[in-house]
């Protein structure tokens, strides 16, 4: 088990922990959004600028709290402008990485779709005008390091270093609006979301929260290897938001092989869980599957997936990512070939009816495989699937069942 972090001045992005001080001090509640929401707006302000401030919670502040507890170490823009990778660094030493993906409002996506995007184009979150017709999807960390320990992954089997804290999330959140005006957030960084969380719903709640950075909720996406107890909490306690599963095999032995965690949440109680979610949620879920050369990638795998998935009688959506070579001497796996890709997509599509995608390549040239620019300045950290950065989650769920794998 990793360490306890302690930061010491705090957050002020950690509700929690103000809210705790701000009462010791005789302060009220209402002051902690007062003061959030100023410093959405007027990043730069002092404490004593904030309105109706009272000197007591300016007090509390000026003692523990920070704008930011960490820092902005590098960011890194590709060269066809479609990712910036930030690095930050912790109060700690400790690094974490963010990705900003920048996508173009597709041309044709359907009537239904096309009708609603059609009513936010042109606008972000709270109709905010958005440059042009882009929109910006977030990716962030929610651990250093992990402990999940999956086998393609660039950084899966150094373990978990330590848990982010909710204003250590939000943070990443605050850094990148500094960049973009991002608009959807998916919790496909480092570590595994769902065994840290209480700091992660705690900074769900403020991204969705209509007086702080209000994001719909549909567009923040929790990102799990598969922890079930979490996946049936996060329906009740977090509704609305999106569920993205890792899955990456279709069955017991093979799941177990390529992901070590399988062994302690079996696919039988995992699927169980996702249809359990979704009972309750009525939320679609994306299936992820990284797919590795001679391993997971046959035919006969794609239909025991295809079988697996279809059983359920759920809407899924299932994102296929083909395995590339990332920051990590000896990592005996290969990607496969586009051929083997489109064939297993095919069989999923054509022969189970499921809407099937295959994960668009960003940030190559940036180090674009989620924990690779940590490893090369000298830190640590982990992605769950050993990938490139995701892909944009609003973009599928808004695609008739009808498009055709990518």
């Amino acid at each position: 088990m990793a360490k306890k972090r302690r930061l010491c001045p705090q957050s002020v992005w950690d509700e929690e922990q103000l809210s705790a001080a701000f009462r010791e001090a005789g302060v009220k509640d209402v002051h902690v959004r007062r003061l959030h929401r100023h410093l959405l707006r007027h990043p730069g302000a002092a404490w004593a600028d904030v309105p109706a401030l009272p000197k007591a919670a300016q007090a509390v502040l000026e003692q523990r709290f920070v704008r930011a507890t960490s820092s902005l170490e590098a960011c890194q823009r590709s060269a066809d402008g479609t990712t910036t990778k930030l690095l930050v660094r912790l109060q700690d030493g400790l690094q974490v990485e963010a990705v900003i993906m920048t996508y173009s409002h597709p041309k044709d996506v359907g009537s239904a779709a096309s009708s609603e995007a059609g009513a936010d184009r042109g606008k972000g979150e709270g109709g905010h005008p958005q440059a042009g017709r882009q929109r910006h999807t977030l990716c962030v960390s929610s651990q250093v390091g992990c402990q999940m320990g999956c086998t393609f992954c660039a950084t899966g089997t150094m373990g978990l270093v330590g848990d982010l804290t909710a204003g250590e999330i939000l943070e990443q959140l605050v850094y990148a609006l500094d960049v973009a005006h991002v608009r959807n957030v998916v919790f496909m960084g480092m570590g595994e979301p769902l065994n840290n969380w209480e700091p992660v719903k705690a900074a769900v709640r403020a991204m969705v929260d209509p007086t702080m950075f209000g994001l719909k909720r549909s567009k923040v996406t929790v990102s799990t290897v598969g922890v079930v107890p979490r996946i049936r909490a996060l329906a009740a306690e977090l509704p609305g938001v999106s569920l993205a599963l890792s899955l990456h095999a279709p069955n017991q032995t093979l799941r177990q092989r390529i992901v070590p965690s399988a062994r302690a949440y079996p696919l039988e109680r995992l699927m169980a869980a996702v249809a359990e979610y979704q009972a309750v949620s009525g939320m679609r879920v994306f299936v992820e599957y990284v797919m590795l050369a001679g391993v997971n990638d046959a035919s006969e795998t794609a239909h025991e997936l295809g079988a697996l998935l279809t059983a359920s009688g759920h809407k899924l959506l299932v994102n296929l990512i083909p395995w590339n070579p990332v920051f990590s001497p000896g990592m005996a796996f290969a990607a496969p070939d586009s051929g083997a890709v489109a064939a297993f997509g095919a069989i999923l599509r054509e022969q189970y009816g499921l809407f099937t995608t295959v994960r668009q390549e960003m940030g190559q040239d940036i180090s674009g495989a989620c924990g690779q620019l940590v490893i090369e300045h000298g830190g640590s950290g982990c992605s769950k699937d050993g990938r490139h950065t995701p892909t944009d989650i609003e973009e599928l769920a808004r695609r008739p069942a009808a498009t055709p794998v990518a």
